[in-house]
């Protein structure tokens, strides 16, 4: 008995050409192949007779993880030629890698990624040696531009041994390549006298032959009824385990699209593997010509005879004994594209084609890529998740193709938009949401869904089954996962807790709850957590459109932000010194000011405590000029009893009101230096803009003193002092603003328009620049003695 080993890169030709030789030669006793061992019972539905390429999808879930990965699959995969050559050649075939859930494949998300990219130096040495840019070039050159070399298998042995060399693998590859080898000692054990063919990727082709020439470290292996096969590990109790057949395409295939394994220009190679070297070349000629000229680009006859002799002569210098996709697209480039590129040819290097590609170098990659999409036969079983959402979408009406309006204050136009919504959540295509409500208060009450290309529609329902049987629970998984995704990203939060009232998510609440609030309890700046506050209280407060007001889910959102807010703004620092007001953390502050006024009875702080908070840091001459006018504001809003009456404007100051005491006009003048002042104003009107006085009948002490302070300014302090108070009377809207001018024209006792002295010419700050530039200059001229006779 012998046991042959062939090293294979995925979905290369040469190497499925070479899978299928062996197993017509040895007519082998079993085929052992890289691939999911708990697959072994599922053979006969991954050869149903599906059109390739497919995948098969593998998901795992429990209170600590959560992991996909795919085993994708196409004609040239020489793991498929083993696995159908071996089945129609009588030979039993098993998978014989750990399953996908195993923490072997912790953060791998394709299970024939290639090893050697992990083991980049010795590769890089072997580029070095051949003169070539990439591996994916040294890969052409030295198997793929003549597959039918007597010495391939000699060649590949040694470029394996090469990049594997002495190099201790890691833990995960270690397992793997052990438990692979356990599998070819029981094979070698049942089949007797005749052969056994193994195929594994060629990385881990020199550990698994060294160790299964040793013996098993655990004693006898157990398992089969008729022979001691390995077992295969069984998932945890609590686990979500799944495997299911997925349609793949050509794009998911291509390295030039991210594809982190196997071949570039999967539909080249489709054609090298269907017609021939000769034949694969003359395609991508030809596809390549088409896409130029459908796009009104001129390709002449002379560019293509120019192109074929160029692809003959660099076969020539590298020997090869004909053009290979290399030779192809090097010729084609330096003849079609006669201007200087920015970078170089992408198939000189690995990785996803770059933005701004020049587009007859896009064109090609594309040709090169194809568009072919696999087809799962009638009979490949689904996961419950495809089922339950067709009957969903039948029973609903959602099932014709057709445009969806729903209107959202009708039950039956809820349930609607909800299984919309729940699908979008999941990515899986077919309608596109293109109006409807941004937010909670949103006035909108109608969405409406346009139908949209399907393509992917399939893979990503069977893919979607990972998170749940039932729609509405895996959509509610799904979000969960983006809020741990999220951690505390506010924003990010935000669209989470806004999915979920979409998804009607809410009343499932438990984990994401959970982990909405503790990405919120995270959060390291106050600014954007007033995103996510400022929704779900809005949802809590007014909501009637999504049925979510009152909500708890929403509530406990709102506690977490507000309790995280204080904390983060009684921390705050940055000195006195103007830097701007800052609009997000001044808009955070304003929803805790709803908050507290709105929904006290959702705080575990109380208002009480939230005043003390705001009085500190109003007191606190460290801490920021806005959030320190933000915080007495705060405290007068908050804490209305604490005012003390109206003084009139001449009236003196005892020194003996504490800030939050104090009228609005005494503490302005504490904080009238002009660097500052715009900054604190900014925010005492972010939140309370009303302390201003700018209704009529008031008698707007605050404006009185703001008048006093810029009149007693200098030119160049009020130059200083303009762009604040500039941006801290944005907060005010026109018609405030023009009753504020109102009131200062008659403060003066001066007769004109309001409006007309707010619509200037020009940029105030560039008028008051002008003017003072003009003084200045009338001064120098003056003490120079050259200034205007009076």
């Amino acid at each position: 008995m012998t046991v042959t080993y062939l090293g294979v890169r995925h979905h290369s030709p040469a190497c499925a050409r070479l899978v299928a030789r062996a197993i017509a030669e040895l007519r082998p006793a079993h085929v052992l192949v890289e691939g999911p061992s708990d697959l072994n019972g599922r053979l006969d539905e991954l050869l149903l007779g599906h059109e390739l390429p497919v995948a098969v999808f593998s998901h795992y879930r429990d209170a600590e993880r959560a992991a996909t990965s795919w085993t994708p699959l196409c004609d040239y995969s020489p793991e498929w030629i083993a696995l159908a050559h071996g089945r129609a050649a009588g030979a039993e075939v098993r998978f014989i890698d750990l399953p996908a859930w195993h923490p072997a494949f912790e953060g791998r998300a394709n299970r024939y990624a290639d090893a050697e990219a992990r083991y980049a130096d010795a590769t890089a040495r072997l580029c070095r040696r051949f003169g070539v840019d990439s591996v994916d070039a040294l890969w052409d050159r030295m198997v793929e531009a003549d597959p039918d070399a007597a010495d391939l298998t000699a060649r590949l042995e040694t470029y394996f041994d090469v990049v594997r060399g002495d190099t201790e693998a890691d833990p995960s590859d270690r397992a793997r390549e052990e438990y692979m080898a356990s599998w070819v000692r029981a094979a070698r054990a049942a089949a007797g006298d005749r052969p056994v063919l193994v195929v594994t990727g060629g990385f881990h082709r020199p550990a698994i032959r060294r160790l299964a020439g040793r013996p098993p470290a655990d004693g006898p292996v157990t398992g089969g009824r008729d022979r001691a096969w390995p077992e295969v590990p069984a998932a945890p109790e609590d686990a979500v385990v799944g495997s299911f057949l997925v349609p793949y395409s050509f794009r998911q295939l291509d390295a030039f699209a991210g594809y982190e394994s196997g071949m570039p220009s999967p539909a080249y190679h489709q054609w090298l593997w269907e017609h021939g070297r000769e034949a694969a070349g003359d395609r991508l000629v030809r596809s390549v010509v088409g896409r130029l000229r459908a796009r009104s680009h001129p390709v002449s006859t002379a560019s293509l005879v120019a192109a074929r002799t160029s692809a003959l002569a660099l076969a020539a210098l590298r020997g090869h004994p004909g053009p290979a996709r290399l030779d192809l697209l090097d010729g084609l480039a330096g003849a079609l594209i006669t201007e200087a590129l920015d970078e170089p040819l992408p198939w000189t290097r690995r990785g996803p084609l770059r933005p701004g590609s020049h587009p007859v170098v896009a064109e090609m990659v594309a040709a090169c890529g194809g568009e072919r999409t696999g087809r799962l036969h009638p009979d490949t079983p689904v996961p419950p998740l495809v089922h339950d959402v067709a009957a969903r979408l039948a029973a609903l009406g959602l099932d014709t193709g057709e445009p969806v309006t729903v209107r959202l204050t009708d039950p039956s136009g809820r349930d609607r938009s909800r299984v919309l919504h729940r699908l979008r959540v999941l990515g899986v295509p077919g309608h596109e949401r293109v109006s409807g409500p941004s937010h909670g208060t949103d006035p909108v009450v109608e969405e409406r869904w346009e139908p949209r290309a399907s393509a992917g529609r399939e893979a990503a329902l069977i893919e979607a089954g990972g998170f749940g049987a039932r729609l509405d629970e895996a959509a509610v998984v799904a979000l969960g996962d983006r809020a741990t995704a999220a951690g505390a990203d506010c924003g990010r939060l935000a669209e989470v807790l806004f999915d979920a009232v979409a998804c009607g998510a809410t009343e499932l609440a438990g984990p994401l709850v959970a982990r909405l609030r503790s990405g919120l309890a995270a959060a390291a700046r106050p600014g954007p957590l007033g995103t996510a506050l400022a929704t779900a209280l809005g949802l809590w407060r007014h909501d009637r459109v999504y049925g979510v007001a009152r909500d708890p889910l929403l509530g406990a959102v709102v506690d977490t932000a507000v309790s995280r807010v204080l904390w983060l703004v009684e921390g705050a620092g940055g000195g006195p010194a103007s830097t701007g007001p800052d609009r997000e953390r001044l808009r955070a502050l304003a929803a805790v000011r709803d908050a507290c006024l709105h929904a006290d009875t959702l705080l575990t702080v109380s208002r009480e405590a939230a005043v003390d908070v705001f009085r500190r840091v109003s007191n606190d001459p460290l801490a920021p000029a806005d959030l320190r006018g933000a915080a007495f504001g705060l405290c007068r809003v908050l804490d209305p009893a604490r005012r003390t009456p109206d003084r009139g404007a001449g009236e003196p100051d005892t020194g003996r009101r504490t800030p939050e005491r104090a009228e609005p006009a005494v503490a302005v003048r504490a904080v009238s230096e002009p660097r500052v002042l715009g900054d604190w104003l900014a925010g005492l009107f972010a939140v309370a803009r009303e302390e201003l006085g700018a209704t009529p009948g008031e008698r707007g002490p605050l404006v009185v003193a703001l008048d006093d302070l810029v009149a007693a300014m200098t030119e160049t302090d009020f130059l200083v002092a303009l762009p604040s108070l500039r941006e801290a009377f944005a907060y005010f809207p026109p018609a405030e603003r023009e009753q504020i001018a109102a009131r200062l024209i008659e403060r003066r006792g001066l007769r004109g328009s309001s409006r007309a002295l707010l619509r200037t010419t020009a940029d105030p700050l560039l008028i008051a620049q002008a003017r003072e530039l003009e003084d200045h200059v009338s001064r120098a001229l003056d003490r120079l003695g050259l200034g205007a006779t009076r």
